[in-house]
């Protein structure tokens, strides 16, 4: 089929890649001219492991196109996917500025009957007002699909082939049918819901999964206190199949660029229906505290950090993304650089140019320079060559073997053997085999 896909972020990209890789005729719109050249060069905007190869290849099979123009982009389109940014504010507030703005785009492009599938992560009722605007004024006959997406970053493609389901929410026996065509060569289950029980679908997962990751932390805290072994808890309380063992690894808090705005999202949506989501504004509350819990680990040894090289390994909020939209090691170079620290950091992927990295920070292009008489190292993102590091490297390099470990990469019997200081998350509290002053 022809499909155009609106909007070339990580859904819209991702999602354009996988159907041109299925067999369809796929055009991508976006409005950034830079980033549509790159493209076309088979250059993506974005760091997701083996999306540039496909691109490429969708390219030479003429599967693949991308355009800044709309008229170009829709022109033979059986089906567009809307994909574009849907932020969410401090408040909870839901943006849809970019959304409004490609809807008015398209509505004025269509030339034939046309199946629109909204991608976008969008408020409960964003369906039925869309089919309305289009029913209003487009000039042939158009039906609004939901289909929300469910791609982790540094995980999308496999997410996208091998996914757990895809939610189709629509009441029109013709468009499912026609989704349904589509979305066949995935070979995954699908699962057919009215418009607004797609839409809140994908909220509800992603809080939950939130909801999941707080809680554990919570535990892991309560582990720190009562000289538990967070692991051993994890591993025990993940058998149980009613509970599961994914998102139950302890750490700094989630980050990202959906758990902190669909959290938030979802929060909005049952304030503006009336109901006070208590559960999940605690949820929000605890994810934040526990960000900082790294610096409150440190200064329980440092009486001060003030003039202290620290060293940050890990800025991307996850392994396999340069994401740092809502990363953890935002709030905690914050919290050092306020406090006085020199800030280093480490990240094999974040690139120095980043213009959302805080300006008051070193980024370094090798560990051991971050490390390098640091009088502390804070793990926070638990890439692979991180974790491959040695408890003899942190002996070594640093001018203070301190080391708080948000991610527990590290076994803390080698550090203590080595007379390293070394706490983690919910693992019984501080390691340690010798004063260090």
């Amino acid at each position: 089929m022809n499909i155009s896909i609106v909007g070339t972020g990580y859904v819209g990209l991702v999602t354009g890649v996988g159907l041109a890789e299925i067999g369809h005729h796929v055009t991508c719109i976006d409005i950034n001219e830079e980033k549509i050249r790159k493209l076309k060069k088979g250059i993506s905007p974005i760091y997701e492991p083996g999306i540039e190869s496909l691109i490429l290849k969708n390219i030479s099979k003429e599967r693949l196109d991308f355009t800044t123009s709309f008229d170009e982009g829709i022109r033979f389109a059986d089906t567009i996917y809307l994909a574009v940014g849907t932020p969410t504010g401090i408040d909870g507030e839901i943006d849809m500025t970019s959304f409004d703005k490609a809807s008015n785009e398209i509505v004025d492009s269509i030339n034939g009957p046309t199946i629109i599938v909204i991608k976008s992560t969008v408020p409960v009722g964003t369906n039925n007002s869309l089919q309305k605007m289009m029913n209003e004024r487009a000039q042939h006959k158009v039906t609004v699909v939901s289909n929300p997406e469910f791609l982790r970053e540094g995980r999308a493609l496999s997410d996208l082939f091998e996914g757990d389901r895809i939610i189709i929410g629509s009441e029109d026996k013709e468009a499912i049918k026609t989704m349904e065509r589509i979305n066949t060569p995935f070979d995954i289950p699908m699962v057919i819901t009215s418009p607004k029980s797609a839409e809140l679908i994908k909220y509800a997962s992603n809080a939950f999964l939130a909801t999941k990751i707080s809680f554990i932390n919570e535990i892991a805290n309560l582990c720190d206190l009562v000289g538990a072994d967070i692991q051993e808890v994890s591993f025990g309380m993940g058998l149980d199949k009613r509970i599961g063992s994914q998102f139950l690894q302890a750490g700094t808090g989630y980050g990202g660029s959906c758990f902190p705005k669909d959290t938030l999202g979802l929060l909005q949506i049952a304030k503006e229906s009336g109901m006070k989501f208590q559960l999940l504004q605690e949820v929000i509350k605890t994810n934040s505290k526990q960000q900082k819990i790294l610096v409150k680990k440190l200064l329980t040894k440092m009486d001060t950090i003030n003039g202290k090289k620290i060293a940050i390994l890990g800025v991307a909020f996850k392994p396999n993304t340069d994401d740092i939209r809502e990363a953890p090691a935002l709030r905690i170079i914050e919290e050092l650089s306020n406090q006085g620290a020199l800030v280093y950091a480490y990240d094999p992927i974040v690139e120095k140019s980043n213009k959302a990295l805080p300006q008051n920070i070193r980024m370094v292009d090798m560990i051991e320079e971050a490390l390098n008489q640091a009088d502390a190292a804070l793990i926070v993102t638990e890439w692979e060559e991180i974790k491959k590091l040695k408890a003899e490297d942190f002996k070594k390099w640093m001018k203070c073997p301190i080391i708080v470990d948000g991610r527990n990469c590290f076994d803390p019997n080698e550090m203590v053997q080595l007379g390293i200081y070394y706490q983690s998350i919910g693992r019984g509290g501080e390691k340690k085999s010798l004063v260090l002053k």
